[in-house]
């Protein structure tokens, strides 16, 4: 989920099952703890807000008609995790042979394409492969619930409803450009978007028309879907030319969050992966240990925390690099 709603490891994977494998969810019945007003009067408020926003009567009326207030969605908004996924379970989920086979195939049939959109953004055909398969398993799995029916549920159950309040009158401007019909407006059930799971803010802000149809269809274009992530990528400040990170072995006694510069990590004793030794550069890099002093540890760089603008989790930042590297082609 890009941006606007950035979810931790063990959130962010029960939202990649959940906007699979749910439905629609059961309507109808108010939350515990719903705000006071009944569903109705709140459609009606809505309706009113977003009119002073400027957005068509007639677009507000047909998005909030049939709009329903969903249950499950509440359920699966107010569910706290049991326990948090250590980096190594969270991996083997997501850096799997599938997906990195799946990725290298999705190459070698878009090459072509994403070549001439990397030349227009400078982002690596690879990263934007990986983010494709990590945000949505290459398009396969995007969500199946009503947009507009998850955000009014969400806005209204109170718990972060400015927040989704924002975002629903953002997926009504959506609608109102003619951008998406309004029964293809499907995603998580938190009411992230297509394949690149934009949420509906970060749709307005960097989705992209590349296929020139006169609409920014980020959920069967794939021209749109790649330009929509690499217009989001440089336009959160990436670096071409330089690489995410890197894996290294660290001596324990670094700690994680240490900040230095590549060279002065490898004056004090930290090494390649494969125990080679690290550049001579000036480039700034920090230490990232991933569970406890005798996981795995990681350089990170600029472009890192590019990938944390787009999801603010360690966890999701390192899959993407890392499944990069593994379809990067020399």
């Amino acid at each position: 989920m890009a941006a606007a709603d950035r979810q931790g490891p063990t959130r962010r994977l029960v939202l990649a099952g959940a906007a699979a494998t749910l439905g629609t969810g059961l309507a109808g019945t108010r939350p515990l703890g719903a705000a006071e007003q009944s569903w109705s009067a709140f459609l009606d408020q809505l309706s009113v807000e977003a009119r002073r926003l400027g957005i068509s009567p007639a677009t507000t009326k047909q998005a909030l008609a049939d709009a329903e207030l969903l249950d499950q969605v509440i359920e699966l908004d107010r569910k706290q995790p049991e326990g948090r996924l250590t980096f190594a379970e969270y991996k083997a989920n997501v850096i799997s042979e599938t997906r990195i086979r799946r990725g290298r195939e999705m190459l070698l049939l878009y090459g072509d394409l994403l070549e001439k959109i990397r030349f227009r953004y400078g982002i690596p055909v690879q990263v934007i492969t990986a983010l494709w398969g990590v945000e949505s398993s290459y398009g396969a799995r995007t969500g199946n619930w009503s947009v507009v029916s998850s955000l009014a549920t969400l806005a209204y159950e109170g718990r972060r409803s400015e927040f989704f309040r924002g975002e629903l009158m953002a997926a009504l401007r959506i609608l109102d450009a003619g951008d998406v019909a309004l029964p293809d407006m499907k995603g998580s059930w938190a009411g992230a978007m297509g394949q690149p799971q934009f949420m509906p803010t970060t749709y307005l802000a960097y989705a992209v028309d590349w296929d020139g149809d006169g609409q920014r269809d980020i959920w069967t274009s794939l021209p749109d879907i790649f330009a929509s992530m690499s217009n989001f990528l440089a336009r959160s400040g990436w670096r071409q030319g330089q690489l995410w990170g890197r894996p290294v072995l660290a001596p324990s006694h670094l700690p994680s969050g240490q900040k230095a510069t590549v060279a002065e990590f490898a004056e004090a004793g930290v090494r390649a992966q494969d125990d080679g030794p690290l550049p001579r550069s000036a480039m700034p890099a920090s230490l990232l240990r991933m569970d406890g002093a005798d996981g795995p540890a990681f350089l990170t760089y600029h472009n890192f925390n590019v990938f944390k603008i787009w999801n603010r989790s360690d966890y999701f930042a390192l899959s993407v690099g890392l499944i990069a590297d593994q379809l990067k082609v020399d």
